[in-house]
């Protein structure tokens, strides 16, 4: 589905559950796993990622009425989103583990070692990235959203949040291809 795509089917779904709220079960369909994925990467923790999903759901739906049909439905989601899981950090008085949760290696002894290694550098290079970095990344590959969305959660142009995605890919490809620490 293209963006545009999204920002329309976004509309639709808007404005059905602004007639009747029962409606707003296909938006919680829809971006349940964002979300949960979006949160998790905040609080490396798999309760408080389902607390923060569920709270964020429920503000959303409790502040729905005052929500714009500007087609951005996805950025005033993920906005709500970023504070529950900030409020789950402040709770626990931890920053965030962008690096956590990576996937289990495979079973073949050398691979594992080698895909071990791998996934210890690129955690590394994410835990020296910048909040701002991090907040990027996060919501392009966690929370999956758009370049567009993603502007206007930041409050950045569209052309600057693509320029310092692409520029921060770059960076981590070569850091990981040359292995720098």
């Amino acid at each position: 589905m293209t963006e545009t795509d999204s920002k329309q089917e976004d509309l639709r779904l808007a404005a059905e559950a602004k007639k009747d709220l029962r409606a707003f079960k296909a938006i919680y369909l829809k971006y349940v796993q964002p979300v949960y994925r979006y949160t998790l990467s905040h609080t490396g923790s798999r309760e408080e990622a389902e607390d923060a999903t569920a709270q964020t759901f429920l503000a959303a739906i409790e502040s729905f009425g005052r929500y714009r049909e500007d087609g951005r439905f996805g950025a005033w989601l993920f906005t709500i989103a970023r504070r529950k899981a900030m409020d789950a950090l402040r709770g626990r008085g931890k920053s965030s583990p962008l690096e956590d949760d990576f996937p289990a290696p495979e079973k073949d002894p050398l691979r594992e070692v080698e895909q071990r290694e791998r996934l210890a550098g690129l955690a590394k290079m994410l835990g020296r990235l910048s909040a701002d970095e991090q907040e990027l990344l996060r919501l392009r590959f966690a929370a999956e959203l758009g370049f567009a969305e993603i502007a206007g959660m930041l409050k950045l142009s569209e052309d600057a949040v693509k320029k310092r995605y692409y520029r921060l890919l770059a960076q981590l490809q070569e850091r990981m291809e040359g292995n720098h620490d």
